[in-house]
Order: C-alpha cells, then sequence, then structure tokens
C-alpha cells in the first residue's frame, strides 16, 4: 500500500470517527488539551531524568558490566533510602494544587514551605541510614566484583541526597501550581550538566582522572544541585513571591503538616516498600551471577526509559485532579483521568513497537568497548526479557494515570495497600521460581509480569467505583 493510499484509508469516515470518539473532549476543561499543557512539560523532564540514568549506565557499560551493574543496583538502593520521604512530601504536589483551585495562595507556599521542612529533616536520617544498605548488600550475596563498585556509588548519592530531594520538594510546588515550565528548565539544564560531566569524570577527559563509577555519582549530584538553584531563583522571583506570598510562608502550619503527614504517609510509605521490593528483587537476579546480573539491568535501563515519560502524564494528572477536586468538580477530575489514560496510551503504542520489533538492537547498544563473553552471553536472555516486557505497556499507561488521579483526589491509602501488596507478593515468587524450583530467569520475568496485569485490574476497579470523588482533604 503506497502512500497516498494509507492517507485515503485514514480519512475513510469509520477511522475518522473512531479518532474522534477517542480524542473527544479534547478542549474540555479536563480534556487532553488542558492536561498536555500540564504534562508535556512534565513528559519532558521526567524524560530528561531518565536520559540522566540511562546516560550514566550506558557509559559503565563501556568501562565493564560489573560497573553498569554496580549503578543499577546502588541507583535502587538509594531510591528505596530517599523514596519514604519523596513520597511523603510529594502529597504536596495535590495539596498545594487542592489550595491553588481554592483560591488559597497563600496556603500554597505555606504547604510547601512544610514539604521543605520534611526534606531537611530528611537528609541526615538518610544518611544514618546509609551503613544499614551497605549490610544488606552483604546479606543478599552480591557478587564481590560488584559490590565494591556498588558501595562508592552509594556513598557519594547519599551524601548529595539533600540537593535531589530538595529539587524535588521545589518541583512540586510548581506542579502544583500548574508552572511546570520552571520544572522542564531546571530539569534540562540537570541533564546537559549530568551528561557532560559523566563523559568527563567517568572516562577521565580535559585532564581529569578516569573515575569510573565514582565519577557518574558526582556527576549525577551536580545536575541536581544545579536543577535546585534554578528553582530556588524561580520560588523567590518577584511575581512568585508578591502572588503568593511567599515571605509569609516561612513558619511551621501544624494543621497543614497535618494533612501533609496523613495524606502524604501512605504515598511515602508505598514508595519506600516498594522500592525495597524492587531492590530485593534487583538483588535476586544479581545474585544469579553477572551474566544474569547484566541481562535484568539492561532489560530494566530501557523499562525504565520507557516508564518515567509516564510518570510525566502521572505528576499531571495528580495536579490537575486535586485542582478540580479543590474546587470541587470531581466530575471534571473524572475527565483529566480519562484524558492521561487514553495519551499514555497513544504513547505506550510506540513502546510496544520498538520492544517487539528491535530488541536485540536495544540490547547491544549498552555493548562494552572490551569485547566481553559475559556480554555475549546475556545478550539472548536480555532480549527475550524486553519481549516479554512488551506485554504489559498498555497496562502501565493506564495504571500511571489511575494512581495519578486517585491521589491527587486523596485517595492515597487504597493505592498504598494496593502496590505493596502487589511488589511484596513479587518477592517471594521470585525466590520461589529463581531458588527453590530453578525456573529460567525468562520464566521468572514472564510469571511476574502476568501478575502485574493483574493488578492493573484491581486499580481499574478502584477508579470505576468513584469512591474517590468523595473525599474532601482541604476542608475536612
Amino acid at each position: 500500500m503506497d502512500d497516498y493510499s494509507i492517507v485515503n484509508t485514514l480519512q475513510h469516515p469509520y477511522y475518522m470517527t473512531l479518532l474522534k470518539r477517542y480524542f473527544s473532549g479534547y478542549r474540555e476543561p479536563g480534556g487532553i488539551r488542558e492536561l498536555l499543557v500540564l504534562a508535556l512539560p512534565m513528559i519532558i523532564s521526567t524524560a530528561c531524568d531518565g536520559v540522566m540514568t540511562f546516560t550514566d549506565r550506558l557509559f559503565l557499560a563501556r568501562v565493564g558490566p560489573e560497573q553498569m551493574n554496580a549503578a543499577m543496583g546502588g541507583g535502587v538502593t538509594m531510591q528505596m533510602l530517599m523514596f519514604f520521604f519523596v513520597g511523603l512530601t510529594g502529597y504536596s504536589t495535590a495539596l498545594v494544587a487542592q489550595y491553588f483551585g481554592a483560591g488559597e495562595k497563600h496556603n500554597s507556599t505555606k504547604a510547601a514551605f512544610q514539604a521543605i521542612l520534611v526534606t531537611i529533616v530528611a537528609w541526615p536520617l538518610i544518611l544514618l541510614l546509609k551503613p544499614l544498605a551497605i549490610e544488606y548488600f552483604h546479606f543478599m550475596k552480591i557478587p564481590d566484583s560488584q559490590i565494591v563498585f556498588q558501595v562508592k556509588y552509594l556513598n557519594i548519592l547519599a551524601w548529595g541526597g539533600l540537593f535531589s530531594m530538595m529539587r524535588y520538594t521545589l518541583g512540586c510546588y510548581f506542579i502544583g501550581i500548574g508552572k511546570t515550565k520552571v520544572v522542564m528548565s531546571a530539569t534540562i539544564v540537570a541533564m546537559l550538566v549530568n551528561v557532560v560531566l559523566d563523559y568527563i569524570l567517568i572516562f577521565g577527559k580535559f585532564g581529569f582522572p578516569a573515575m569510573g563509577v565514582q565519577g557518574a555519582a558526582l556527576a549525577t549530584i551536580m545536575g541536581g544541585f544545579c536543577a535546585m538553584v534554578i528553582l530556588l531563583f524561580a520560588y523567590f522571583s518577584h511575581n512568585n513571591r508578591f502572588e503568593f506570598s511567599v515571605m509569609k510562608s516561612f513558619r511551621f502550619k501544624g494543621a497543614i503538616m497535618k494533612k501533609l503527614l496523613y495524606y502524604g504517609y501512605p504515598a511515602g510509605l508505598e514508595m519506600f516498600l516498594n522500592f525495597l521490593a524492587f531492590a530485593t528483587m534487583i538483588a535476586l537476579f544479581h545474585a544469579q551471577g553477572e551474566t544474569v546480573a547484566t541481562a535484568t539491568t539492561i532489560m530494566f535501563n530501557w523499562d525504565l526509559v520507557s516508564f518515567i515519560p509516564l510518570l510525566g502524564i502521572e505528576v499531571a494528572v495528580t495536579s490537575l485532579v486535586g485542582r478540580y477536586m479543590g474546587a470541587g468538580q470531581p466530575q471534571v477530575a473524572h475527565r483529566a483521568a480519562l484524558s492521561a489514560i487514553k495519551t499514555g496510551i497513544f504513547y505506550s503504542v510506540v513502546i510496544l513497537a520498538l520492544f517487539v520489533l528491535i530488541p536485540e538492537w536495544l540490547v547491544r547498544v549498552f555493548h562494552p568497548d572490551i569485547p566481553s563473553q559475559i556480554f555475549e552471553d546475556a545478550v539472548p536472555i536480555a532480549v527475550r526479557m524486553i519481549q516479554i516486557a512488551a506485554l504489559y505497556v498498555l497496562a502501565e499507561a493506564v495504571m500511571v494515570a489511575i494512581v495519578g488521579a486517585l491521589r491527587g483526589a486523596g485517595d492515597t491509602h487504597f493505592t498504598m495497600m494496593a502496590s505493596v501488596t502487589m511488589h511484596w507478593l513479587f518477592v517471594p515468587m521470585l525466590y520461589l521460581t529463581l531458588n527453590v524450583l530453578g525456573m529460567p530467569v525468562t520464566v521468572s520475568w514472564f510469571i511476574l509480569v502476568v501478575f502485574f496485569l493483574i493488578f492493573c485490574n484491581v486499580l481499574i476497579w478502584r477508579f470505576r467505583s468513584g469512591k474517590w470523588k468523595k473525599i474532601k482533604v482541604i476542608h475536612s
């Protein structure tokens, strides 16, 4: 079929009707157009975060599989240490948005400052927990050739964790008031700094020593620091100071802090327990040997790249649903959630095609500069795992949109229970299939994917029940 025939086919009334139905309500409040205004800068922002992580591991793959795998294991562990506080302060997005939607702009900055206070308290606690994380590496029997690099990577990330968390907390405020372009600009700068410093510090360019995994960690910290500085300048800008009474917000507000802690702790606990489960699953895979560790690291790298832009949609729909729930318009909030689902599926179809059609090319992007038998043995395993991952990319889009909508409405306790239950069912299931039944890695991965699809149906049921529309947050 030539190009002209394809165009004629797509212009057929039947297909035009399908497209109109799919994008119905495009210009209405809560429609796809309004969602995209918020979501596109956040998709770009989260994609930049994905590029930073991907570049770290891609450059380290050139040095050797052990350092690439260490960056995966150490990075996930750092996220595990941070993510209770990240999830907790992340609810400030919904809280800021609800105050903004209710016309209480002065309370938006007060909510943001309560989140900043939590962030400042969190950093020393993370440093105190770092030795436990290192003991965890030994307990999970990570190969010695990897664990040395993993500890170095984690140590540096932990000391720079304050910049990453403060950058995230300030970003939550701007997302809540709908100024996502500020967050996008800061993240683009962070990405550029990170990628350039990755090249210089990992490989030792321009007179710097080759630092490998330590250079990757330092580049990540410097990128986060630059983004934080940009967000601070925007927060204290003349317009923001006067419109949102910023200078009057720097005090502890018990009522707002109580709301942040009550609605935010489920999200924080959810993220911490989920990443603890994810870190355990990564460790179970890595404990199978360097070949399996390399294959799973490559697969999860691509999984991360495909998933992170969806987080931009989740953040946008959390803000939009929070705003309309604060304004007392639950039906418009419902429309915003449906717009997020449609947008996510549209994106995920592209990822599905890549995972199905060119999985081996995706795997071989991570080839080391020095020929490695470990890498060659890992290629067929990684290819099969990416193909299996294609089974759930559309379900991920639905899940992310629904979770964002439920959190924006304040239904954080249910999302916590459902998500944590799923992840902690995965851990014994993976241990049983790998270490007791001795199943191949690809079979174990397939079983996890099937259970993930079942979990998505639980979230769909909760969304369709409509209970989230009756939750009152700022007026409770």
